[in-house]
């Protein structure tokens, strides 16, 4: 109990410092991460860090750096509570969602990349990543339009 109980506190110390739209980025990524098919125990969130939220006419964009722990569930079997494995894998992500502004904000475009911490330090890896990020801030703004599948066939037979 007094291993896990620093953790548990520290993640809800960390939730309660963050708006709603960085947890809905954190639970998303949380899902993305543990659905891959190389994760055989559950990650559980173990810090944010350099969050950063931006509001403009076209949304809502939020990056994150999100640092998680190994868990000793295994996933086909989760288990409450899941302690975190000390000396197991930490990897980081980096996280970058554009929602629009309606009143339950969908999410515009998104980008997300998972791997050991210094995996992410890579100078070529970071230069993609930024400009990933800035592609997703820049997503709903000017004449961007969701493109849908279908939808140029379907609009072409309409009047002007």
């Amino acid at each position: 109990v007094s291993l896990w109980l620093p953790v548990a506190l520290g993640v809800a110390a960390v939730a309660a410092g963050q708006s709603p739209m960085q947890r809905r980025v954190v639970r998303d990524v949380l899902e993305y991460f543990n659905g891959r098919s190389n994760v055989h125990f559950l990650f559980k969130e173990r810090e944010v860090d350099g969050a950063i939220e931006r509001e403009d006419p076209s949304g809502t964009f939020v990056q994150l750096r999100l640092g998680l722990a190994q868990t000793a569930c295994r996933k086909r079997a989760p288990q409450r509570p899941c302690r975190v494995l000390e000396n197991r894998r930490k990897p980081t992500c980096l996280a970058c969602y554009k929602f629009d502004t309606s009143d339950v904000p969908k999410v515009l475009d998104k980008y997300h990349n998972c791997g050991p911490s210094h995996h992410l330090a890579v100078k070529e890896i970071r230069q993609r990543d930024e400009a990933e990020c800035r592609a997703v801030e820049e997503a709903g703004k000017g004449g961007d339009m969701l493109y849908l599948p279908g939808m140029f066939a379907f609009s072409r037979g309409l009047p002007a």
